[in-house]
């Protein structure tokens, strides 16, 4: 069974492909490498002892997305990763994230509505909730505001397969809402591979603590929490993948109830920044070079999932804990500084 990964080199999509061939699936990767390295299909091969296949190509360049469903109109399923993600770029550059991240979308849907039936995984995010009212979590938050366009194109691509899915009933879908995803594979053929400064925690502490990094800054100790810093619910990455492909298989297997359902993916688990770097400071033995400074506009304090949902309906759980993902992390840091 054919299924596409798009943005299939990504740090998520990656471990995707992975889990996805460990299932029996023929996978297909589109990427323009924009923000990810060709590389990372040797690690993909090394881990799963198969090529996928790889596509270079823009999805923003609608004729080559029609052209590639002509050429492989196998393709039973999508899972969508392909998207710009950096929230202060977007804040600067919210054209290219409405082109990027909606319209390539769109082109998408639009071929897989021309099928007889087609299933659609949406990599969506907790980013939707804002700071939710209460704690933890659950698929029926109220959607907020959202506080930058990165965070928009979320919401706005939530709704575009919500209407999608209404006048197509051929078409079904899933939204996965992650939360903090982190770590490596154990393997430590495929990670994190952030182009410049990390904009996520965990790479910047372990390249801090290889030395690439002179410090790492904690953004405000004066939060209304037990150490004052923020808390964020962090997932391994292994895990997140997992429960991609358990989401693709319910559609397959026709068990959903909608042919639009929400699903949150996280671990129920609340760790504060100072947490995360106590985690660090376990696993690799090294005290972490960091310092206390102002918060940061847009941060909100608190945000963790309530997972019953994906815990019940999707039989899906997350199996591992914070010190074991970020011990992955740290090991894949150590291996690419080699």
């Amino acid at each position: 069974m054919q299924i596409l990964v798009t943005g299939g080199l990504g740090f998520i999509g990656s471990h995707t492909v992975v889990e996805l061939q460990a299932k029996g699936f023929e996978v297909i990767i589109i990427d323009d490498c924009s923000n990810a390295d060709e590389k990372v299909l040797k690690g993909i091969e090394k881990i799963s002892g198969k090529k996928p296949i790889f596509e270079k190509f823009d999805l923003k360049e609608r004729e080559k997305v029609e052209d590639f469903f002509h050429r492989y109109p196998d393709v039973e399923g999508v899972i969508h990763f392909a998207a710009s993600k950096a929230v202060g770029e977007s804040v600067e550059r919210p054209l290219l994230y409405y082109e990027n991240n909606i319209g390539t979308l769109v082109y998408i849907l639009k071929e897989l509505s021309k099928k007889n039936k087609a299933s659609f995984i949406f990599s969506s995010s907790c980013t939707v909730y804002g700071q939710a009212d209460t704690m933890p979590i659950t698929e029926n938050a109220p959607v907020k505001e959202a506080e930058s366009p990165y965070g928009n194109t979320k919401q706005m691509g939530e709704e575009i397969i919500r209407d999608a899915c209404k006048v197509t009933p051929n078409l079904n879908a899933i939204a996965l809402r992650y939360f903090n995803p982190m770590g490596a594979h154990p393997s430590a053929e495929i990670g994190e591979l952030p182009i410049g400064v990390p904009q996520n925690l965990v790479p910047f502490i372990t390249q801090t603590g290889v030395g690439l990094r002179k410090e790492l800054s904690v953004f405000g100790d004066d939060y209304p929490t037990e150490d004052g810093t923020c808390i964020r619910d962090y997932i391994y990455v292994v895990d997140l993948a997992k429960a991609h492909v358990v989401a693709l298989e319910r559609l397959l297997a026709g068990k959903n109830t909608d042919n639009y359902e929400v699903f949150n993916v996280g671990t129920g688990k609340e760790s504060s920044v100072l947490e995360v770097i106590g985690s660090f400071e376990r696993v690799s033995g090294k005290k972490l070079n960091y310092k206390i400074v102002g918060r940061r506009p847009g941060d909100i304090t608190t945000a963790y999932a309530d997972t019953t949902k994906a815990n019940s309906v999707l039989g899906w759980k997350s199996q591992y804990t914070l010190d074991e993902a970020m011990k992955s992390a740290w090991d894949w840091e150590q291996k690419i500084r080699k």
